[in-house]
Protein backbone atom coordinates (compact mmCIF):
# COMPACT_ATOMS: atom_id res chain seq x y z
CA UNK A 1 0.00 0.00 0.00
CA UNK A 2 1.51 3.32 -1.04
CA UNK A 3 1.97 6.07 1.53
CA UNK A 4 2.54 9.80 1.14
CA UNK A 5 4.21 11.46 4.16
CA UNK A 6 3.06 8.59 6.33
CA UNK A 7 -0.59 8.62 5.15
CA UNK A 8 -2.38 6.11 2.96
CA UNK A 9 -2.56 7.19 -0.68
CA UNK A 10 -5.91 8.55 -1.91
CA UNK A 11 -6.56 5.73 -4.38
CA UNK A 12 -5.87 3.04 -1.80
CA UNK A 13 -7.90 4.91 0.79
CA UNK A 14 -10.93 4.94 -1.53
CA UNK A 15 -10.56 1.22 -2.17
CA UNK A 16 -10.34 0.55 1.55
CA UNK A 17 -13.35 2.76 2.23
CA UNK A 18 -15.31 0.91 -0.42
CA UNK A 19 -14.54 -2.44 1.15
CA UNK A 20 -15.53 -1.19 4.59
CA UNK A 21 -18.81 0.19 3.19
CA UNK A 22 -19.64 -3.11 1.46
CA UNK A 23 -18.91 -5.06 4.63
CA UNK A 24 -20.99 -2.70 6.76
CA UNK A 25 -23.89 -2.81 4.28
CA UNK A 26 -23.80 -6.60 4.20
CA UNK A 27 -23.80 -6.75 7.99
CA UNK A 28 -26.67 -4.26 8.22
CA UNK A 29 -28.69 -6.13 5.59
CA UNK A 30 -28.17 -9.40 7.41
CA UNK A 31 -29.24 -7.77 10.65
CA UNK A 32 -32.40 -6.33 9.07
CA UNK A 33 -33.32 -9.66 7.51
CA UNK A 34 -32.72 -11.41 10.80
CA UNK A 35 -34.88 -8.87 12.63
CA UNK A 36 -37.66 -9.24 10.05
CA UNK A 37 -37.57 -13.00 10.39
CA UNK A 38 -37.77 -12.71 14.16
CA UNK A 39 -40.68 -10.27 13.82
CA UNK A 40 -42.61 -12.70 11.63
CA UNK A 41 -41.95 -15.53 14.06
CA UNK A 42 -43.19 -13.36 16.91
CA UNK A 43 -46.20 -12.27 14.89
CA UNK A 44 -47.65 -15.63 13.92
CA UNK A 45 -47.17 -19.29 14.66
CA UNK A 46 -47.47 -22.03 12.04
CA UNK A 47 -51.08 -22.83 12.89
CA UNK A 48 -53.94 -21.12 14.65
CA UNK A 49 -54.73 -23.18 17.78
CA UNK A 50 -58.39 -22.06 17.70
CA UNK A 51 -59.44 -21.52 14.07
CA UNK A 52 -63.00 -20.50 13.22
CA UNK A 53 -65.01 -20.35 10.01
CA UNK A 54 -65.89 -17.21 8.11
CA UNK A 55 -69.53 -17.66 9.10
CA UNK A 56 -68.60 -17.85 12.78
CA UNK A 57 -66.48 -14.72 12.33
CA UNK A 58 -69.49 -12.91 10.86
CA UNK A 59 -71.62 -14.02 13.80
CA UNK A 60 -69.06 -12.71 16.29
CA UNK A 61 -68.99 -9.34 14.57
CA UNK A 62 -72.77 -8.98 14.40
CA UNK A 63 -73.24 -10.18 17.98
CA UNK A 64 -70.67 -7.64 19.12
CA UNK A 65 -72.37 -4.90 17.15
CA UNK A 66 -75.67 -5.74 18.80
CA UNK A 67 -74.06 -5.40 22.21
CA UNK A 68 -72.67 -2.02 21.13
CA UNK A 69 -76.06 -0.78 19.95
CA UNK A 70 -77.80 -1.96 23.11
CA UNK A 71 -75.05 -0.48 25.32
CA UNK A 72 -74.43 -3.93 26.73
CA UNK A 73 -70.77 -4.19 25.83
CA UNK A 74 -68.58 -6.93 27.30
CA UNK A 75 -65.21 -5.28 26.52
CA UNK A 76 -63.66 -8.68 25.73
CA UNK A 77 -59.93 -9.42 25.48
CA UNK A 78 -58.75 -6.10 26.91
CA UNK A 79 -56.89 -7.36 29.99
CA UNK A 80 -53.17 -7.29 30.66
CA UNK A 81 -53.14 -11.09 30.32
CA UNK A 82 -54.63 -10.76 26.84
CA UNK A 83 -52.04 -8.12 25.92
CA UNK A 84 -49.22 -10.44 26.97
CA UNK A 85 -50.76 -13.42 25.19
CA UNK A 86 -51.10 -11.78 21.78
CA UNK A 87 -47.62 -10.28 22.09
CA UNK A 88 -46.40 -13.81 21.32
CA UNK A 89 -48.59 -14.34 18.24
CA UNK A 90 -51.74 -12.92 16.65
CA UNK A 91 -54.66 -14.75 15.06
CA UNK A 92 -57.31 -12.09 14.24
CA UNK A 93 -60.60 -13.78 13.38
CA UNK A 94 -61.56 -11.05 10.90
CA UNK A 95 -59.93 -8.34 8.81
CA UNK A 96 -61.75 -5.04 8.28
CA UNK A 97 -61.18 -2.51 5.51
CA UNK A 98 -62.95 0.52 6.94
CA UNK A 99 -63.14 4.26 6.52
CA UNK A 100 -60.77 6.45 8.56
CA UNK A 101 -63.75 8.53 9.77
CA UNK A 102 -63.28 9.20 13.49
CA UNK A 103 -66.91 8.29 14.19
CA UNK A 104 -66.35 4.63 13.31
CA UNK A 105 -63.89 3.12 15.82
CA UNK A 106 -63.82 -0.44 14.56
CA UNK A 107 -63.12 -2.44 17.71
CA UNK A 108 -65.70 -0.42 19.66
CA UNK A 109 -68.60 -0.84 17.24
CA UNK A 110 -68.00 -4.60 17.14
CA UNK A 111 -67.24 -4.85 20.89
CA UNK A 112 -63.93 -6.61 20.33
CA UNK A 113 -60.55 -6.49 22.01
CA UNK A 114 -56.82 -6.78 21.47
CA UNK A 115 -55.83 -9.15 18.69
CA UNK A 116 -59.39 -9.91 17.53
CA UNK A 117 -59.48 -7.74 14.42
CA UNK A 118 -56.92 -6.85 11.76
CA UNK A 119 -58.00 -3.33 10.85
CA UNK A 120 -57.04 -1.29 7.78
CA UNK A 121 -58.58 2.19 7.75
CA UNK A 122 -58.37 4.73 4.95
CA UNK A 123 -60.72 7.51 3.86
CA UNK A 124 -63.51 6.10 1.72
CA UNK A 125 -62.57 2.51 2.66
CA UNK A 126 -60.54 2.48 -0.55
CA UNK A 127 -58.85 -0.78 -1.53
CA UNK A 128 -55.52 0.82 -2.43
CA UNK A 129 -52.50 -1.32 -3.25
CA UNK A 130 -51.19 -0.97 0.29
CA UNK A 131 -54.58 -1.81 1.79
CA UNK A 132 -54.88 -4.90 -0.41
CA UNK A 133 -51.37 -5.99 0.54
CA UNK A 134 -52.24 -5.63 4.23
CA UNK A 135 -55.36 -7.76 3.79
CA UNK A 136 -53.42 -10.35 1.82
CA UNK A 137 -51.12 -10.60 4.82
CA UNK A 138 -54.05 -10.90 7.24
CA UNK A 139 -55.49 -13.87 5.35
CA UNK A 140 -52.53 -15.73 3.85
CA UNK A 141 -50.15 -15.30 6.81
CA UNK A 142 -52.27 -14.64 9.89
CA UNK A 143 -55.11 -16.91 8.79
CA UNK A 144 -58.08 -14.55 9.05
CA UNK A 145 -61.02 -16.32 7.38
CA UNK A 146 -63.05 -13.16 6.77
CA UNK A 147 -62.55 -9.75 5.18
CA UNK A 148 -65.21 -7.07 5.61
CA UNK A 149 -65.29 -3.90 3.52
CA UNK A 150 -67.02 -1.51 5.90
CA UNK A 151 -68.47 1.66 4.39
CA UNK A 152 -70.76 4.11 6.13
CA UNK A 153 -73.62 6.45 5.43
CA UNK A 154 -72.84 10.12 4.70
CA UNK A 155 -69.23 9.32 3.87
CA UNK A 156 -67.30 12.54 3.20
CA UNK A 157 -64.89 10.88 0.77
CA UNK A 158 -67.75 9.57 -1.34
CA UNK A 159 -69.48 12.97 -1.28
CA UNK A 160 -66.25 14.61 -2.48
CA UNK A 161 -66.00 12.11 -5.32
CA UNK A 162 -69.57 12.94 -6.38
CA UNK A 163 -68.71 16.66 -6.56
CA UNK A 164 -65.86 15.81 -8.93
CA UNK A 165 -63.78 18.83 -7.96
CA UNK A 166 -60.00 19.21 -8.28
CA UNK A 167 -58.51 18.73 -4.83
CA UNK A 168 -55.12 19.83 -3.48
CA UNK A 169 -52.26 17.66 -2.32
CA UNK A 170 -52.89 13.93 -2.23
CA UNK A 171 -56.62 14.24 -1.57
CA UNK A 172 -57.41 13.50 -5.19
CA UNK A 173 -55.97 10.00 -4.83
CA UNK A 174 -58.89 9.11 -2.60
CA UNK A 175 -61.64 10.53 -4.79
CA UNK A 176 -60.12 9.11 -7.98
CA UNK A 177 -60.26 5.68 -6.36
CA UNK A 178 -63.99 6.14 -5.73
CA UNK A 179 -65.09 7.76 -9.01
CA UNK A 180 -65.42 4.45 -10.94
CA UNK A 181 -68.08 3.48 -8.41
CA UNK A 182 -69.81 6.87 -8.73
CA UNK A 183 -70.08 6.41 -12.50
CA UNK A 184 -72.31 3.39 -11.91
CA UNK A 185 -74.98 5.31 -10.00
CA UNK A 186 -75.31 8.53 -11.99
CA UNK A 187 -78.34 7.26 -13.89
CA UNK A 188 -80.03 5.51 -10.95
CA UNK A 189 -82.98 6.89 -9.01
CA UNK A 190 -83.13 7.56 -5.29
CA UNK A 191 -80.61 9.14 -2.94
CA UNK A 192 -77.41 9.48 -4.96
CA UNK A 193 -75.24 9.73 -1.83
CA UNK A 194 -76.68 6.55 -0.34
CA UNK A 195 -76.44 4.75 -3.68
CA UNK A 196 -72.87 5.95 -4.16
CA UNK A 197 -71.78 4.67 -0.73
CA UNK A 198 -73.20 1.24 -1.55
CA UNK A 199 -71.68 1.29 -5.05
CA UNK A 200 -68.29 2.18 -3.55
CA UNK A 201 -68.45 -0.75 -1.13
CA UNK A 202 -69.19 -3.10 -4.02
CA UNK A 203 -66.46 -1.59 -6.18
CA UNK A 204 -63.81 -1.98 -3.47
CA UNK A 205 -65.01 -5.56 -2.93
CA UNK A 206 -64.41 -6.28 -6.61
CA UNK A 207 -60.87 -4.93 -6.38
CA UNK A 208 -60.11 -7.19 -3.43
CA UNK A 209 -61.56 -10.23 -5.15
CA UNK A 210 -59.20 -9.69 -8.08
CA UNK A 211 -56.12 -10.05 -5.87
CA UNK A 212 -53.79 -12.82 -7.02
CA UNK A 213 -53.51 -13.97 -3.39
CA UNK A 214 -57.10 -13.51 -2.23
CA UNK A 215 -58.84 -14.92 -5.31
CA UNK A 216 -57.44 -18.47 -4.92
CA UNK A 217 -58.35 -18.45 -1.23
CA UNK A 218 -61.88 -17.39 -2.17
CA UNK A 219 -62.17 -20.06 -4.85
CA UNK A 220 -60.98 -22.71 -2.42
CA UNK A 221 -63.56 -21.61 0.14
CA UNK A 222 -60.88 -20.74 2.69
CA UNK A 223 -62.01 -17.14 3.13
CA UNK A 224 -65.02 -14.91 2.55
CA UNK A 225 -64.99 -11.28 1.49
CA UNK A 226 -68.18 -9.38 2.26
CA UNK A 227 -69.40 -5.80 2.33
CA UNK A 228 -71.16 -3.94 5.12
CA UNK A 229 -72.53 -0.47 5.80
CA UNK A 230 -72.45 1.39 9.10
CA UNK A 231 -75.18 3.80 10.15
CA UNK A 232 -73.47 6.67 11.98
CA UNK A 233 -76.79 7.69 13.57
CA UNK A 234 -77.68 4.35 15.16
CA UNK A 235 -74.37 2.47 15.31
CA UNK A 236 -75.85 -0.48 13.42
CA UNK A 237 -73.79 -2.52 10.95
CA UNK A 238 -75.69 -4.17 8.12
CA UNK A 239 -73.75 -6.96 6.44
CA UNK A 240 -75.34 -7.54 3.05
CA UNK A 241 -73.09 -6.89 0.05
Amino acid sequence: MSRINGFVGRRHFLKLAGLVTIAATAELSYGLLSNRKQAVIADVHSANPNPISADEAIKRLLDGNQRFIQQNRQYPDQSLARLQLVAKAQYPFAAILGCADSRIPTELIFDQGIGNLFVVRVAGNVASDMAIASLEYATSVLGSPLIVVLGHRRCGAVSAAIKNEILPGKLGLITESIKPAIARVKLTTGDINENAVIANIKYQLEKLRQSSILEPLLSAGKIKIVGAIYDIDTGKVSLSY
